[in-house]
């Protein structure tokens, strides 16, 4: 048994499986590969690629993905069934994530049967999966609503059986940061195999209940760029890196520098455009307003930052609004090579208040330009 938490962590990341599942997503070949080969070149170590019981299609992807020769580890999913299991051979891929509901909710009213069908579901089919050359990760679907000591059941038939992986799934998204850190904590306490997070964002806790299983134990967790995913959303892939990081000092060998391209790929290709103010990757997070932030980020960018936009190879943006101050009207109107005095700020920002009230949106460079020309103009000079 494990005594002592380790600092290091895994992050698998199923944006190609599970984020691709959001209604409504579907990435084409081409773009599947872009964000594959995006993914790998900032060092996400795990790719859950597909689900070949999809068909021939599918199929093809995830082997053409598995021809790029990736750095990452390859997974795909796959139902705990004969037929399914038999599609995932010959793809090229590491690992198969066989799921299998383990709540009695799915077992009794899904899959219409018991607890003992289901442990000797995952003696056989683990050991078919072993005989084809793939290593298992059994998928504990619906973990979050299952009996503990049922669960307890389950992991220790994964791991009798040769499984190397249980994937602790909260699959309606209805725990809590306690709750999982609890439950990881008693899942590492009874077993050697790794275990892994999978949380959805019902409840918007998706990050908090993934970070929760870190420090409980977890030795991977899921992500998906932007948190696409079915319903709610997955746990974002940038909140997860930073925090484990930033929070408490795992070490996540990820490039965040690098990460706002792969970001807008996976929105330009799942048609899902970012909230303006989505946190770390969203337009406005590092976009600054009012004259009392401004003021004291211009004086040290610490006194309004708790994430260095650097990171993520972003930096600072100053804009005008109602809010501003005209020490603000004064450095935009600098960064835009034009000098404004106090006064000249004072009547532009009255301007500006005027604008927003009324449009609801901030003023373009454009229409700033014309604010500064109005005030340069003989006539108006003549008038005030």
């Amino acid at each position: 048994m494990r005594d002592t938490q380790t600092k290091t962590i895994i992050i698998d990341d199923t944006t190609l499986r599970d984020g691709e599942q959001s209604a409504g997503v579907a990435f084409s070949l081409e773009e599947k590969l872009a964000i594959a080969r995006d993914l790998d070149a900032i060092g996400v170590p795990e790719l859950e690629i597909g689900i070949p019981a999809m068909g021939i299609e599918e199929c093809e992807s995830i082997r053409a993905v598995a021809d790029l020769n990736l750095n990452a580890r390859l997974l795909v999913w796959s139902r705990m069934r004969e037929a399914d299991l038999a599609l995932c051979k010959d793809l090229g891929i590491h690992i198969v994530d066989l799921s299998i509901g383990v709540s009695d909710q799915q077992i009794q009213h899904k899959l219409r049967r018991d607890r003992a069908w289901v442990l000797n579901s995952i003696r056989t089919h683990v050991r078919k999966a072993l005989d084809m050359g793939l290593e298992v990760c059994i998928g504990g679907e619906d973990s979050s609503r299952a009996d503990p000591d049922f669960l307890r059941q389950v992991v220790e038939t994964a791991q009798a059986a040769g499984a190397r992986r249980f994937r602790f799934a909260d699959t309606v998204g209805i725990m809590e940061p306690f709750g999982v850190l609890a439950a990881i904590q008693q899942l590492r306490s009874h077993s050697d195999l790794e275990i892994e997070m999978h949380a959805h964002d019902d409840l918007g806790l998706a990050t908090a209940n993934t970070l929760a299983a870190a420090l409980g134990g977890a030795t991977h967790v899921n992500t998906t760029v932007n948190g696409l995913g079915e319903r709610a959303g997955n746990a974002p892939l940038e909140e997860v890196a930073l925090g484990l990081k930033r929070l408490y000092g795992f070490q996540v060998n990820i490039d965040m520098q690098q990460y706002a391209s792969v970001s807008q790929r996976v929105a330009n290709a799942s048609g899902r455009p970012l909230s303006w103010q989505k946190s770390l990757v969203g337009e406005g997070v590092f976009t600054h307003e009012a004259g009392v932030h401004v003021d004291g980020l211009l004086k040290d960018p610490l006194n309004y930052q708790g994430v260095d936009p650097a990171e993520l190879g972003r930096e600072h943006h100053l804009v005008l609004g109602k809010h501003s101050g005209t020490q603000t009207v004064i450095e935009v109107y600098a960064q835009m090579g034009m000098t404004v005095s106090r006064e000249q700020a004072g009547l532009i920002l009255a301007s500006i208040r005027h604008l927003v009230t009324n449009t609801k949106k901030l003023p373009t460079a454009h229409e700033l330009e014309n604010l500064y020309r109005t005030l340069q103009s003989p006539v108006y000079n003549m008038t005030h």
